[in-house]
């Protein structure tokens, strides 16, 4: 079996994921992983699916999602990776104040200094107001105290707010 990276871009509009996975699922691809969402009144999915078909088979399935211009689909193949056991622990991540250039290159910078890991990231802006939330794994051997003085430093530069917490442990 093969894996494929998809994603669908532009304009929202209603019966998108349910035309695009009605279509995967009539090519019999598995929806693995995804992620779908609204970035300023535009619509984001990004599906990893696997099965049998090709690359330019599931295009030509999803090519009429694009007929009238405003959604753009591609697909590409992509490697089977085993993800090695976490052996470090996880946190999750908010930012808050007003917005301002920089902000996610720099918190993220901080984690990456000691070899963090960001499993999921998302950002708003609501008027002047920034939000940042991300899941992020620190590796075993990571200080979190030195990493949370880190943070708060980097953020009062910034002009915002900062908290790093423990996230549970509870899987889905």
């Amino acid at each position: 079996m093969t894996l494929h990276a998809i994603t669908v871009l532009g304009h929202d509009r209603p019966g998108i994921i349910a035309e695009t996975t009605d279509r995967l699922a009539g090519l019999g691809l598995n929806l693995e992983d995804s992620t779908m969402t609204l970035l300023r009144g535009h619509f984001a999915m990004t599906l990893v699916c696997e099965g049998a078909a090709g690359d330019a088979e599931i295009e030509a399935a999803l090519a009429p999602l694009t007929t009238d211009g405003t959604l753009t689909v591609t697909v590409r193949e992509v490697p089977v990776e085993q993800v090695p056991a976490a052996d470090g622990t996880s946190w999750i991540l908010s930012v808050h104040g007003g917005d301002r250039p920089g902000i996610v290159s720099a918190v993220v910078g901080v984690l990456a200094a000691v070899g963090g890991n960001i499993t999921d990231l998302t950002t708003r802006l609501a008027g002047d107001l920034y939000l940042l939330v991300a899941e992020v794994d620190l590796p075993a051997d990571a200080d979190a105290a030195a990493v949370e003085h880190d943070l708060a430093a980097v953020a009062a530069d910034l002009g915002v707010g900062v908290t790093l917490r423990a996230a549970e442990t509870d899987e889905l």
